[in-house]
This record gives C-alpha cells, sequence and structure tokens, in this order.
C-alpha cells in the first residue's frame, strides 16, 4: 500500500506534531486546575520529564497518545503503510522508553498516571478522566492507567 501524499508533505505533517500542550494534555491540565490541584509543567527536574508533576501527592502524570506511545488494543493505534519496519522500531523503542522511565520513577518512590489520549477526546471523557485521576491522587496507590474504557465507566 503507498502513502496517499508525497514524502515531503508527509515529513512537514509529521513534524508539525507537538510533543508538549497537546489537546488533550491541556483539557486535562484545565480540568484538574479546575479542582484545586496545582501542578509543574514538563520538570526536568523529574526523571522523564513528565507531563505533570504533583509535588504534594509525589505523583506525576504522563498524557500519552495512543498512536506514539502504543495503547494496547487502542482503536487509534494503528501502523503506517508505508515503511512498516521503519515504524515498529520506533514505536518499540518508544514503549521500551515509556518502560524504563516508569521503573525507575516507581523506584525514586513517585506515584506515576497515565492518561491516554482516547480518554481525553470528549468533554464528557476528560471529566471522567479528572475524577478518576482526582481519586488516585488522594489514595496510596502507586499506578493508574486511564484509557478511554476507564474513562467511559467511571
Amino acid at each position: 500500500m503507498t502513502d496517499i501524499v508525497d514524502q515531503q508533505t508527509r515529513s512537514r505533517m509529521m513534524s508539525g506534531i507537538r510533543g508538549k500542550n497537546t489537546k488533550p494534555e491541556l483539557a486535562l491540565r484545565r480540568a484538574l486546575h479546575a479542582h484545586g490541584f496545582r501542578f509543574r509543567l514538563h520538570s526536568d527536574k523529574v526523571h522523564g520529564r513528565p507531563d505533570l508533576v504533583l509535588p504534594k501527592y509525589h505523583a506525576v502524570v504522563f498524557v500519552h497518545g495512543c498512536f506514539w506511545h502504543r495503547h494496547e488494543g487502542c482503536r487509534y493505534t494503528t501502523i503506517p503503510a508505508t515503511r512498516p519496519e521503519f515504524w515498529q522500531a520506533k514505536f518499540d523503542a518508544n514503549v521500551a522508553r515509556d518502560s524504563v522511565v516508569r521503573k525507575r520513577l516507581l523506584k525514586d518512590e513517585w506515584r506515576v498516571a497515565t492518561v491516554w489520549e482516547c480518554a481525553l477526546r470528549k468533554p464528557d471523557q476528560v471529566a471522567a478522566s479528572e475524577e478518576l485521576l482526582s481519586a488516585w491522587l488522594l489514595s496510596d496507590e502507586d499506578q493508574i492507567d486511564i484509557g478511554e474504557e476507564s474513562a467511559q465507566r467511571s
């Protein structure tokens, strides 16, 4: 299967994808802030530069894109038809890095939350994800993973 755009256009499109301050991240930040949670953004003082650092709760939050970080079982986790070997290697490296970062943070006694992009697509999902994250922050649990299915259940 061939790509529907030429290589230059695809390169320009891919280079425009943001690494921080994404729409899902901004939506979650607004919801958490509205409920009184205060946080630091992309702190280089914490391993892995998490999207949000909540020092009061000794917790970090990663807002992961389902495509880039390979949300298992998610409909948004696709592999491009062109150069699938390149993409698979890139995705494998992302997943391996995420695993190392999570293990290091847990070892350093940080609590780690991952909120997937699919759980932040609609306003009601953002609200449900924020509720789950708020409850987790106030708990003693060391990890939480919030995806589309968990945001719909609450």
